[in-house]
């Protein structure tokens, strides 16, 4: 029964959604070109919100766990497995204190209503994951942005999204640019579980009834150890916490 319904469920929830997409995208406009940074900056959390009451027409469930005090007065380097587009509007609402930016492929960067504009212009880098003479001046300039500003990069070190929630093994090149450029970051390891249920039966028709779950572990200071040392640790503390059932 749930599986026939999912057909029409998901009709109505691509339906929001890109309503959504399409509602907001001259919202940002507006909001960066006339109003700045902080303007745009607030369109986009209130994107993700909504965004997120869209997921809740396919039942699905978000729970963010955070303990962690985190400060607005030094950067962060958020470390995330990666399941799914999905886990991106938790981190982007529920972190929004701290400015979250990402680092994105550059196919992302263009034809998709207020997500690409978001990309261009909020702050985060595209990268062509296949040049590293791109991608990592890319990340180093990036780095000198968090330092400049104190917010915060977004980072999937697997690389690719999980199709079955097993965690694959971390890319290190971009944590080490981060961690050499950044030495004064604040690293935000976390754990991301389920997303990759609601599109487990591809794009269509979504799975209903996820429960998504986010937890932020205990923060770690980029100083505290050395870079091979850090990449480790980090990785352990985010793939602890996976499930896969």
């Amino acid at each position: 029964m749930k599986t026939i319904l999912s057909y029409p469920v998901s009709v109505i929830y691509y339906l929001c959604f890109g309503l959504v997409l399409v509602i907001f995208h001259p919202i940002q406009w507006i909001c960066f070109n006339v109003f700045g940074y902080n303007a745009h900056k607030k369109s986009v959390d209130y994107l993700n919100f909504s965004l997120l009451r869209c997921l809740n027409i396919l039942g699905t469930r978000i729970t963010f766990e955070n303990n962690e005090t985190l400060q607005q007065d030094v950067p962060h380097i958020i470390v995330a497995n990666h399941q799914s587009h999905y886990d991106i509007s938790p981190i982007i609402w529920n972190l929004r204190k701290i400015h979250p930016k990402f680092i994105s492929k550059k196919e992302l960067g263009k034809g998709i209503p207020s997500i690409s504009y978001n990309l261009r212009h909020g702050g985060s880098i595209l990268i062509d994951r296949k040049n590293p003479r791109q991608s990592l001046p890319e990340i180093k300039k990036f780095a000198q942005y968090l330092n400049d500003t104190n917010r915060a990069a977004v980072i999937f070190p697997e690389g690719t999204r999980s199709k079955t929630g097993m965690p694959k093994k971390f890319s290190p090149n971009g944590l080490k640019m981060l961690f050499k450029f950044c030495p004064d970051a604040v690293i935000v390891p976390l754990t991301i579980n389920n997303s990759w249920k609601i599109v487990k039966n591809g794009q269509f028709p979504l799975s209903l009834g996820i429960h998504l779950k986010c937890k932020v572990q205990p923060t770690i200071k980029v100083s505290d150890y050395s870079t091979e040392e850090l990449i480790e640790k980090v990785e352990q503390v985010i793939i602890q916490d996976i499930k896969n059932l």
